[in-house]
C-alpha cells in the first residue's frame, strides 16, 4: 500500500508505538493522519487530527468510524499491559485485556472494513507482539489477549483481501515505551525504528513483520513442541 496520500488512524496515538506511528506517516505524506484518543485535549502532535476514541466502547468505535469515513489505512495500536497472571491475578484485569487486545481491535476493524472498502481498499496493521507466540506464566492475561488477537488477524486477512484490503501483523518484543517500564534498558527497541518497519512492512505489503531477534527466534521454534519455548517445564516419561 502506497502510504503516501492515504488517510490513516492510529488508535492509542498519545503516547508510545502509537505516537511514532501517527507521526511517520505524517512525515511519510499521508494526507490525513487521525490520532485515535480517550481524550483528544492532551494530545500534542502537529499535523495530526485529533479523534476521540475508546476502542472498548462500541458506541466510541461508532462515532469514530462516522467521523473518519475517509480511512484507508488502519493501525490497531492501543493497547493495555495489567501484567496479571491467569491463575491468581485480578479476572478483571484479565478481561480488560481481552477486551482490548481482542475485542477492541476486532471492534475497530469491523467498523472500518465497510469505511475502507467503500474508499477504494488499502490495509490494516495490527501491533501484536512476541507474546502472541511465547506465553510466559508471569503474563499469562498480556499472551493469551496477543495469541488470540493473532489468531483474529490471520482470519480477518482472509476476510478482507476480497475487499482489496491488506492485513499485516507487527511482532515485537520488549519496546522503550512506558509499558515496559520494568525491562532493562538493552532489552528494548527503540519506538521510533520499530514503527518505521512497522510501516515499511504495510507498504510492501508484508503479511507478517517480525521486528527483532527475539521474536525471530520465537517463531522459528513454534513447530518444534513446547519444550524448546518452555524448558522449565518438567520432561516428559
Amino acid at each position: 500500500m502506497e502510504l503516501r496520500n492515504s488517510i490513516a488512524l492510529v488508535t492509542g496515538a498519545n503516547r508510545g508505538l502509537g505516537r511514532h506511528l501517527a507521526a511517520q506517516l505524517r512525515d511519510r505524506g499521508a494526507s490525513k493522519v487521525y490520532a485515535g484518543v480517550r481524550n483528544p485535549s492532551a494530545l500534542d502532535l502537529p499535523g495530526v487530527v485529533p479523534l476521540p476514541l475508546d476502542i472498548t466502547d462500541p458506541d466510541s468505535v461508532a462515532r469514530a468510524a462516522e467521523l473518519a469515513h475517509d480511512v484507508t489505512l488502519l493501525v490497531n495500536n492501543a493497547g493495555i499491559s495489567t501484567r496479571a497472571r491467569l491463575l491468581d491475578g485480578d479476572l478483571a484485569d484479565v478481561r480488560r485485556e481481552m477486551e482490548t487486545h481482542y475485542f477492541g481491535t476486532l471492534a475497530m476493524t469491523r467498523a472500518f472494513a465497510p469505511v475502507i472498502g467503500a474508499n477504494g481498499g488499502g490495509a490494516v496493521l495490527n501491533i501484536l507482539s512476541v507474546l502472541s507466540w511465547l506465553h510466559p506464566g508471569a503474563a499469562g492475561a498480556y499472551s493469551a489477549a496477543k495469541a488470540a488477537a493473532w489468531a483474529m488477524t490471520n482470519a480477518l486477512r482472509q476476510e478482507l483481501a476480497p475487499a482489496g484490503i491488506d492485513v499485516t501483523a507487527l511482532h515485537v518484543g520488549y519496546i522503550d515505551t512506558d509499558m515496559a517500564g520494568h525491562v532493562a534498558p538493552e532489552q528494548k527497541a527503540d519506538p521510533a525504528w520499530v514503527a518505521g518497519v512497522a510501516l515499511d512492512g504495510v507498504r510492501a505489503r508484508a503479511l507478517e513483520v517480525v521486528v527483532d531477534e527475539l521474536s525471530r527466534d520465537v517463531k522459528t521454534k513454534l513447530s518444534g513442541g513446547p519444550e524448546l519455548l518452555y524448558p522449565g517445564l518438567p520432561a516428559a516419561v
